[in-house]
C-alpha cells in the first residue's frame, strides 16, 4: 500500500558527531501527488497534486471535543406527559390516623382504595423531576473549532496506520488516499455497478466486515428502531457540480457505505464516536477541489470566510527524540547531586515500641541505655536528710 505524507518535520542526526543541527525541512515519505485510479483499480494515467488539507495537524481531543458538541445538536426533544402518575383522585388523611400523610386514593370496595398516590415513591406515581421538552438539548461550538476539526479529521484519513486502528480492511486498498477518476462514476447508476467498482479498487472487504459485524443491540433501543448495530464502511465524497447526484442512488442501499458532497462534509462522518481515521473514497473532482474550499496556512479559503488552515506549533513533535538528540545534549549540564525519591506509603512505626525507629530518631539513646544514667542516683543510695538545726542558728554560727 501507498501512502502520501507532506508533514516537513526538522529531524535531529541520531549520530554522536558534533556538526550543528539541520534547519533544512527533511520531508520523510514524501509523496506530493496522488495516483487517479480507472474503473478496474489500475492506474488512469493522471494524477493530482495533494491537497494542504492533508498536512494540517492531527488532533484528537479537539476532534473529539467538537464531535461531543456536534452529536448533541440530532438529538430530539422527549419528556414525560405532564399528567402521568396524577390522573386520579388522591388527598391526604392528614394527621391522627397513624399513617403517612401522602395522598391516599380515595374511595371503598377496591385494593386501590387507600393506598397512596402521586409520589415518586408509591406504586402509579409520578417519576421524581419528570423530564421536560424545554431541556438544553443543543450546545453552541465555534466555527473555528468545527472547521479545526474537520480539517484534522482530513488529514488522519490519509495515514493506513490510522485506518487500521479504527478497524477499517484497507490492506487490499493500493493507494490511500484513495482516489477514483470521475468518469467512472458516470456509468455508476445502479447498486449493482456500485458493489463492482468498489470491488475492483479493493474496498470489498471492508464492505464484507460491515456486514458481518451486523448484531442486534442489546437493551430496549431494538424496540424503538434501533433494532440492529453495525460497524461503518467507506465514505465516498464526490462533486455534485461534476458527478451528479445520482450517484448517492447507487451506494445508498450498501451496508457501511455513506456519501457525501465534498461541500458539505461533516464531523459524525469523517470521524465517527470520535475516532480519528476514517476510510475515504474521492472523486478525482471532489479531491482536486479540496484546495478551493480549505486553502492552505498562507492562501485563505476561497468559500470559507477568513480561514486559513492551520499550522504546527512545532516541526517535529517527539519531544523525546529532540531531548535526547546528541544536539541537545551535548550543551546539557550534568544534573548536581544524586537522585532524591521520596518513599511514598511508608508505614509509620511507633519508636517506643520499635528500637531501630528509637534510634534513628533519638541515637542518644543506645548511650543513655549503656551508661544507665537513668538509675545512676538510685545506686548512690538515698540522700541523707538534713538536720533540724534551726536556720537561724546556723546563720549564727557564719
Amino acid at each position: 500500500m501507498r501512502t502520501n505524507f507532506d508533514r516537513s518535520t526538522t529531524i535531529p542526526p541520531t549520530s554522536t558527531t558534533t556538526t550543528p543541527p539541520t534547519t533544512k525541512p527533511v520531508k520523510m515519505a514524501s509523496r506530493p501527488t496522488v495516483t487517479v485510479l480507472s474503473a478496474d483499480g489500475s492506474a488512469c494515467g493522471s494524477t493530482i497534486p495533494l491537497p494542504k488539507v492533508f498536512t494540517a495537524p492531527i488532533r484528537p481531543d479537539i476532534v473529539q471535543t467538537v464531535h461531543t458538541g456536534v452529536a448533541k445538536n440530532k438529538r430530539q426533544p422527549y419528556a414525560v406527559s405532564e399528567k402521568a402518575g396524577h390522573q386520579t383522585s388522591a388527598e391526604s388523611w392528614g394527621t391522627g390516623r397513624a399513617v403517612a400523610r401522602i395522598p391516599r386514593v380515595s374511595g371503598g370496595g377496591t385494593h386501590r382504595a387507600g393506598q397512596a398516590a402521586f409520589g415518586n415513591m408509591c406504586r402509579s406515581g409520578r417519576m421524581f423531576a419528570p423530564t421536560k421538552v424545554w431541556r438544553k438539548w443543543h450546545q453552541k461550538i465555534n466555527l473555528g473549532q468545527k472547521r479545526f476539526a474537520t480539517v484534522s479529521a482530513l488529514a488522519a484519513s490519509s495515514v493506513p496506520a490510522l485506518l487500521m486502528a479504527r478497524g477499517h480492511q484497507v490492506s487490499t486498498v493500493p493507494e490511500v488516499p484513495l482516489v477514483i477518476n470521475s468518469d467512472v462514476f458516470k456509468g455508476v447508476s445502479k447498486t449493482s455497478a456500485a458493489v463492482g467498482l468498489l470491488k475492483s479498487v479493493g474496498a470489498s472487504a471492508d464492505v464484507d466486515k460491515v456486514k458481518n459485524s451486523r448484531k442486534l443491540r442489546a437493551g430496549k433501543g431494538k424496540l424503538r428502531g434501533r433494532r440492529h448495530r453495525q460497524r461503518r464502511g467507506p465514505l465516498v465524497v464526490y462533486d455534485p457540480e461534476v458527478d451528479g447526484k445520482e450517484l448517492s442512488l447507487a451506494f445508498r442501499n450498501i451496508s457501511g457505505v455513506e456519501t457525501s458532497s465534498v461541500f458539505a462534509l461533516n464531523l459524525l462522518q469523517l470521524a465517527p464516536g470520535g475516532h480519528l481515521g476514517r476510510f475515504i473514497i474521492w472523486t478525482s473532482a471532489a479531491f482536486s477541489a479540496l484546495d478551493k474550499i480549505y486553502g492552505s496556512t498562507t492562501t485563505p479559503s476561497a468559500l470559507k470566510k477568513d480561514f486559513l488552515l492551520p499550522s504546527n506549533v512545532v516541526q517535529q513533535a517527539d519531544i523525546g527524540r529532540l531531548i535526547n538528540s546528541s544536539e541537545i545534549q551535548s550543551v546539557i549540564r550534568a544534573a548536581k547531586g544524586g537522585a532524591k525519591t521520596k518513599r511514598a506509603g511508608v508505614q509509620k512505626k511507633n519508636p517506643l515500641h520499635n528500637r531501630q525507629v528509637l534510634l534513628r530518631l533519638n541515637p542518644y539513646a543506645a548511650g543513655y541505655t549503656k551508661e544507665k544514667i537513668g538509675t545512676k542516683g538510685l545506686d548512690a543510695g538515698k540522700p541523707t536528710r538534713a538536720s533540724k538545726t534551726p536556720f537561724a542558728a546556723v546563720l549564727k554560727e557564719d
